[in-house]
């Protein structure tokens, strides 16, 4: 499938990376794979959604981004524990209590590394795609296939966002009033002239 990607294409997926490791998170997520398209300004994408930028995409993600520590449960998993005489709550209060606040969170990432050219470099290496993220790549191509084009740019990569709908990314979007419709369509109408 990514031989079918566009350059433009391709450096989202890069950049999704690096949003991902700088975020600090352990996987790639739609939200990433939405702040690498925006992330160039001049790009179609990022043209598309105006006034809705980079800036306004990575403030209104930062607090959003689920925490990933044993902090966070379910109503579900609350439940459960309660059924079988486990207090989460009390449970937390305890390791804080004993611990300091926040003893539960996830330590941040290592900071990143000058290299000797002056760019900067994580410690870690690939950062896997979370499934609704894998989900977007193949909507990519599907969207790609319906349009009887044999490319994938990235406009085709926000109509497979769009598509999966579920993400983080397609909750910040409506979150700022973007009519998914008007941009379906606008998006539709790039690739037509750049297919031309």
């Amino acid at each position: 499938m990514f031989e079918r990607f566009t350059a433009a294409a391709r450096q989202v997926v890069v950049g999704a990376q690096e949003e991902a490791r700088d975020l600090g998170h352990d996987h790639i997520g739609t939200e990433d794979v939405l702040l690498s398209m925006l992330a160039d300004a001049d790009g179609a994408v990022a043209r598309l959604l105006r006034p809705f930028d980079y800036e306004a995409a990575r403030e209104a993600i930062g607090p959003l981004k689920p925490d990933l520590s044993f902090t966070e449960a379910d109503d579900e998993d609350t439940a459960a524990l309660k059924a079988i005489g486990i207090d989460l709550d009390k449970v937390r209060a305890a390791i804080e209590e004993s611990f300091g606040a926040g003893a539960l969170k996830l330590p941040k990432p290592a900071p990143k590394k000058r290299g000797i050219f002056g760019k900067f470099y994580a410690g870690s290496g690939h950062i896997p795609f979370s499934p609704r993220a894998k989900k977007v790549l193949e909507l990519s191509l599907r969207e790609a296939i319906r349009l009887h084009q044999n490319f994938i740019a990235p406009e085709h990569l926000m109509l497979g966002l769009l598509r999966e709908g579920q993400g983080l990314a397609a909750r910040v979007l409506a979150d700022h009033d973007v009519d998914f419709r008007k941009l379906r369509a606008d998006l539709e109408n790039s690739l037509k002239n750049e297919a031309a």
